[in-house]
């Protein structure tokens, strides 16, 4: 017998065929005698609905009002599953948030999890009932509800298997595990047995849909063990879990690319010591997230180009920083470009494997695609291109490091 947290996205509940379906699932593994918290999220399409009721009424509308109506889609699904889950003989029942309770900050529309009681789930595990949790939801420290933000739910089941002790966290998508890039992009992607939580955060902050970084990010912190898995088809998942845990580790695990990167290239800025500094200090003010930064020095020292990466929703905002500084940071011009990929090679075998960069560099190179910056860290080597080659260059790489699956 384990104890397992499973959680079940909008496309796994979207109607009724598609709870019962949910239900069935979880009515075999409680006939296989497991303890079990299920984590939902409000129906597809239901919680965009209520967010833009919500800007139909005020476009100032209040945040805490704003909580109490769009977390509103997940208790008519809690309150569904359980009944579906009692139709078939499985005694269960739903919680809300502040019921079970996850108390949360209170930053409504994007509070964090700050502690868990459970004893309501401890006591539902002791009547051998199935305990049916809304995600994206807990309550602040003021007593008003509070919803998490993009996604909330991934985050509430990992929150939840860590404060349960649970054996394992199933997370139900309408994918069937982590593939080594993106199937659309290159059709012989294969479905990883395993990836460690490093590669797995490296590979949603980079733009893979499967987990939320948050969710990963918190099941590395508390070890929490967590299976990607189908809604829909009855098929192995990927395992994501500790170094230790995942037993044939690739040199390299993955190939990511994120698009909505834009590069901005201030041209002879004057070389003096606390510069860089100065540069990026307004574009910190203005919460503009910097990523990669490289910088060239001319010549003779005295002046340099300093290139950087910004999302492409906030580009328009760092030119105007950068020009309102222009006199206090001394610099020539600008260039800016917002048809640019950052494409990156991921894998915790990186470590004590030579030669990985230059594979992708080579590879690049006789594929006549141009770096334009290059950042690295410990299990991850990243570059930036033009996004015209970004198929061409996904490709390339997964086959020069093995990657390819076998063709039937």
């Amino acid at each position: 017998m384990a104890r397992l947290v499973k959680k079940f996205g909008g496309t796994s509940v979207g109607d009724i065929g598609r709870i019962r379906n949910v239900a069935g699932r979880i009515k075999k593994a409680y006939d296989e005698g497991h303890e079990i918290a299920v984590v939902v999220s409000a129906m597809a399409g239901t919680t965009n609905k209520l967010i833009d009721f919500c800007r139909d009424a005020s476009s100032l509308h209040d945040a805490r009002e704003y909580d109490t109506v769009v977390a509103a889609g997940e208790q008519i699904t809690v309150g569904l599953l359980a009944i579906c889950l009692q139709e078939i003989g499985v005694p269960a029942r739903s919680f809300l948030g502040w019921q079970v309770a996850i108390k949360t900050s209170s930053i409504h529309g994007s509070a964090r999890i700050e502690e868990i009681e459970g004893a309501a789930l401890e006591q539902c595990f002791k009547e051998n009932r199935v305990a049916v949790v809304a995600g994206f939801q807990g309550i602040g420290a003021d007593g008003r509800l509070t919803t998490l933000g993009r996604g909330g739910s991934d985050t509430s089941a990992v929150a939840l298997a860590a404060a349960l002790k649970a054996d394992r966290c199933d997370i139900y998508t309408d994918v069937d595990g982590v593939y080594t890039t993106d199937p659309r992009i290159v059709p012989l992607a294969r479905k990883l047995d395993g990836i460690t939580y490093e590669e797995m955060l490296e590979m949603a902050s980079l733009g893979a849909k499967v987990l939320q970084t948050r969710s990963v990010a918190l099941a590395m912190k508390y070890g929490v063990r967590v299976c990607v898995l189908s809604s829909f088809e009855d098929v192995p998942g990927t395992l994501v879990a500790g170094e230790d845990e995942i037993m044939e580790q690739e040199v390299v695990t993955g190939i990511a690319y994120t698009s909505g990167e834009a590069k901005v290239t201030m041209v002879s800025v004057k070389d003096r010591p606390g510069k860089v500094a100065q540069i990026f200090a307004p574009l910190a003010a203005t919460n503009i997230n910097v990523d990669m930064i490289v910088q060239n020095i001319s010549g003779d020292g005295a002046s340099t180009d300093v290139t950087f990466t910004v999302p492409e929703e906030d580009l328009k905002r760092a030119v105007q920083v950068m020009e309102a500084n222009k006199e206090s940071i001394r610099y020539d011009h600008l260039l800016f470009d917002d048809n640019v990929v950052k494409l990156s090679v991921i894998g915790v075998g990186m470590r004590s494997h030579a030669g990985v960069a230059q594979l992708m560099f080579d590879t690049l190179a006789d594929k006549g695609i141009n770096i334009d910056v290059i950042s690295t860290s410990e299990i991850k080597i990243s570059v930036l291109i033009q996004a015209d080659y970004t198929e061409l260059a996904v490709r390339a790489l997964h086959t020069a490091y093995g990657l390819d699956a076998d063709k039937a």
